[in-house]
């Protein structure tokens, strides 16, 4: 049974004889019972009484209207306890169960999934995942680029904020900057789906969504050439090259007078600045110039 299910039903006491014996099964049973009796011990500090409250109420009722008491501390205990429960559980489900990887600028790492499968990520990105969760549920959310080596078995998911690429076993590059969101297939078949289209891709193909349009067109190389430290592209606007250059050097560059709706064919290397300027600048005529620190400008060559 669904864990999160029995869980849910647990809390509001509605489990059958069948669920409660799967839910004792749970790995995490004794930490969600402890919680539990933990927040029992959650009560109010005792109060004073008068003791001659009735002869006073007694004497004010001939001065006064009835007023009705308020039996609040019962309410307040409840939903006290309530709060304490929230937060444990809160903690539980949201730190205790979920693992995040971040890479810096310049950075790349590949990390291996609960099943086996393998995942390259690129500078400068984001990956999330549940471990404990994971046999009910493959998913991992990004934010940046990472290539996937996808072990067979359940259904696999990939979450964007641009889409959601699906797949059961197979190889293939998510990229998602911005709005600028891109799939490369190099092995199976991948199902992505968007607010803006819903396409199946099979080994060769690439589905891109930039500058408001959908495309679906062949791939060149037979795996993402960034994992080779090379940034490769076919005819991508110049200003997501300028920023996989930005994120890969840990620079900052100014363009000058230069239009980066362009589109741009080639690519840059990710050992040598140098080099990199050079070929992206030289094939559109353009020139650059390396201020002090990490700043670079590049304009239109003077000819």
């Amino acid at each position: 049974m669904d864990k999160e299910y029995l869980i849910q039903k647990w809390l509001t006491d509605a489990l059958s004889e069948q669920e409660m014996e799967a839910f004792k099964q749970l790995d995490d049973y004794p930490e969600l019972t402890g919680i539990i009796e933990n927040a029992s011990y959650f009560k109010a500090s005792g109060f004073s009484t008068v003791d001659d409250f009735e002869t006073f109420s007694t004497r004010l009722e001939k001065d006064t209207a009835p007023v009705r008491k308020l039996n609040w501390i019962k309410p307040f205990l409840r939903i006290a306890s309530v709060f304490v429960i929230g937060l444990a559980l809160s903690y539980f489900f949201l730190f205790n169960r979920d693992v995040e990887i971040n890479t810096l600028a310049g950075e790349k790492t590949t990390i291996e999934l609960p099943d086996a499968s393998t995942v390259v990520v690129n500078a400068l990105s984001k990956i999330s995942y549940s471990k404990s969760n994971w046999d009910d549920k493959r998913e991992v959310e990004l934010r940046g680029e990472a290539f996937f080596k996808v072990a067979k078995g359940a259904k696999f998911d990939v979450v964007t904020s641009e889409g959601t690429v699906s797949v059961v076993g197979t190889q293939f590059n998510v990229k998602q900057r911005g709005s600028y969101f891109e799939v490369e297939c190099f092995e199976g078949i991948v199902k992505v789906t968007s607010p803006n289209a819903t396409e199946q891709i099979t080994a060769g193909d690439r589905f891109r969504f930039s500058n408001g349009k959908a495309s679906l067109e062949k791939t060149t190389y037979q795996n993402p050439q960034w994992t080779r430290n090379v940034s490769s592209f076919e005819r991508v606007p110049l200003s997501e090259v300028i920023s996989e250059l930005e994120r890969q050097y840990n620079i900052k560059v100014q363009m000058v007078n230069i239009s980066t709706d362009q589109l741009f064919t080639g690519g840059f290397v990710h050992d040598s600045l140098e080099n990199a300027l050079k070929s992206i600048s030289e094939p559109l005529d353009l020139e650059y110039r390396i201020e002090n620190g990490n700043s670079v400008s590049i304009y239109p060559l003077n000819k």
